[in-house]
């Protein structure tokens, strides 16, 4: 609810027309008129009048996502939250918008990265293995490059994704809407992004029941792939924006208490996909089947979600 919508709902309640409201506050009825219409807003002094006059806090009039029962004015200094501005809140949004194609293309490199390997897998040719390999390595280092010169950019506002905060007024409002307006893109790109993932699998089922040769067998595991990163690209382009959005929202996996599971799971996870990724290496420079031992990834997803959520049902019950 806006200030706006407060002023006439406390006037209401009152049983106070515009005019009585404006003559408690030593202005005109168009200024109470314009307020009430979202016009106008009234200045720092009138603010603390309406609040003193509703017996409501500051707070509760200027912050569009507080409820008057919700409201608690007990806190002190030592509970006080960082109040995101709207210059903060707008530079957070552009850096994620132009953050998304990038950690997007370097996120697809990863998985592109695979496919030079399965392509010369069955030629037993040791220089375009050598060559494979090679290839694999530049495509991750650049991916990694993107991402640590991403991250960089972004980590003077990751507070925002770890901890609490406050907005200022005005800020709710605007995200809400670019959000809302957002959401139709989001969900059309969503759907694109999955059906591409979920087909992507057609071309070596086909290749399966022809029973044909490794070599074809193999060219439909790197249009798997390729469909992939096509899809995940997507997937990650869209979500990042969107991020952004509940992260100044504060809602999906951006409440207060996801933020504070976050933080007891965080070192689960970059342990987990390191032990994955020395596993996955080690199997396939041991045996030399890359074309075998891609299969950890799939199921090293699975298994993620499934301890990942152990792991905070763990931490939410202690």
């Amino acid at each position: 609810m806006i200030l706006a919508d407060k002023i006439i709902e406390e006037r209401k309640k009152n049983g106070w027309t515009q005019e009585d409201l404006a003559q408690k506050l030593g202005v005109s009825r168009q200024s109470v008129s314009k307020w009430e219409s979202a016009g106008a807003i009234p200045d720092l002094k009138k603010i603390i009048q309406l609040a003193d006059l509703f017996e409501v806090s500051t707070d509760y009039l200027l912050k569009d996502e507080i409820e008057k029962e919700k409201i608690d004015t007990s806190c002190d200094t030592d509970c006080e939250l960082h109040r995101v501005s709207m210059e903060e809140a707008n530079a957070y949004m552009n850096e994620k918008k132009k953050a998304s194609p990038m950690l997007a293309n370097a996120t697809t490199l990863c998985i592109l990265s695979l496919v030079p390997l399965f392509l010369v897998s069955t030629l037993n040719d040791g220089l375009a293995i050598g060559i494979a390999c090679t290839a694999l390595i530049v495509m991750v280092a650049l991916a990694v490059f993107i991402f640590v010169k991403t991250g960089i950019k972004l980590s003077p506002l990751q507070y925002l994704e770890q901890e609490p905060f406050e907005t200022e007024y005005g800020v709710t409002g605007l995200v809400k809407e670019k959000n809302q307006s957002y959401q139709e893109h989001y969900s059309f790109s969503l759907a694109c992004g999955v059906v591409l993932c979920i087909l992507s699998v057609i071309p070596l089922i086909i290749a399966g029941c022809m029973e044909a040769s490794d070599y074809v067998c193999t060219l439909c595991l790197a249009v798997l792939l390729i469909l992939v990163s096509i899809g995940v690209n997507i997937l990650i382009r869209v979500s990042t924006i969107k991020s952004s959005y509940d992260t100044l929202l504060q809602e999906g996996d951006y409440t207060k208490k996801e933020k504070l599971v976050k933080k007891k799971t965080e070192t689960f996870t970059g342990v987990y996909w390191c032990l994955v990724t020395a596993v996955y290496l080690g199997w396939s420079l041991w045996t030399k089947q890359w074309d075998v031992t891609y299969v950890i990834w799939p199921v090293a997803a699975v298994l993620y979600a499934a301890m990942y959520g152990i792991v905070k049902m763990i931490r939410k019950v202690d």
